[in-house]
């Protein structure tokens, strides 16, 4: 397996599908919108950029499972698990935010090997694979260098289906707004971590997210140098459904931060647009 080759072969498909989405992004219409859950929907152009996606990565590997948001193809067993968002910020697409993403992993065995996040209005290619550094367009990136949370600006994201946390959730944020240059939310973990990566966001943390949502983007920062765990410290980030990405520098400090106005339990349960 030539991990460099099927990089790029798998920007070339997040690229493709990009397309589809910004074509779609000036045509949109509302009415096209479905609600899976609370506040979770989705569209005909997440579910067509999944199946567009899905098709293509058959031929680049046919060996590999697949875990998909829009469940556009059953699961199934493999050493090789390719985790995918189509859409990753489905509700700024609709509303006409033009922040969203599409957002592909790979895995073996349970270790993240590849990872490749298309921020699509910006045309902003995030990659990573195994034993290279990270990159964005083609050249390398790294984590930012501030060591403190009060030189850093932090991204997070809203809870819109389980409530349960707010309360201390907000004690964090109340904290943060504080003792920090200020807190961002864009509505796309993905894009969240991507910024993470390149050091324009020193931190993010969030909960109620699915691997889908994260597994790209985390492996991205990894490979650019940075730290990421749950908020127990635990580095089941990807599958636990909560996730901490820092530069290394700020992450003991903000983890504190968080575990001490006790932001959530693990496994908070929901999922993010």
């Amino acid at each position: 397996m030539q991990l460099n080759k099927l990089a790029d072969q798998v920007i070339e498909v997040g690229k493709t599908a990009g397309a589809f989405i910004r074509e779609q992004y000036f045509l949109f219409n509302e009415k096209n919108v479905e609600v899976k859950s609370l506040n979770n929907l989705v569209s005909f152009v997440d579910i067509t950029a999944e199946k567009m996606i899905v098709e293509e990565l058959k031929t680049v590997f046919p060996e590999a499972a697949f875990l998909t948001e829009e469940k556009t193809i059953e699961e199934s067993k493999s050493e090789w698990l390719w985790i995918i968002d189509p859409l990753d910020g489905t509700t700024n697409f609709i509303h006409g935010i033009p922040t969203f993403a599409v957002s592909i992993g790979l895995i073996h065995k349970g270790k993240m090997k590849l990872g490749v996040v298309y921020e699509i209005m910006r045309n902003e290619c995030f990659s990573a694979y195994e034993g290279n550094q990270s990159q964005l367009n083609g050249q390398p990136i790294g984590v930012s260098e501030r060591k403190t949370l009060a030189d850093s600006l932090i991204a997070t994201g809203f809870p819109y289906e389980k409530f349960d946390f707010i309360p201390q959730y907000l004690k964090t944020l109340s904290h943060l707004m504080q003792n920090t240059r200020g807190i961002r939310r864009i509505g796309s973990a993905a894009v969240d971590l991507s910024y993470t990566a390149c050091g324009r966001f020193d931190g993010f943390f969030e909960y109620n997210l699915n691997p889908w949502d994260v597994a790209a983007g985390a492996f991205i920062v990894q490979q650019a140098g940075g730290q990421l765990s749950c908020f127990s410290g635990s580095d089941n980030f990807i599958f636990g459904r909560e996730i901490l990405a820092g530069n290394g520098l700020i992450n003991r400090e903000l983890l504190q931060v968080i575990q001490q106005n006790n932001s959530t339990s693990t496994n908070a349960i929901g999922t993010n647009s």
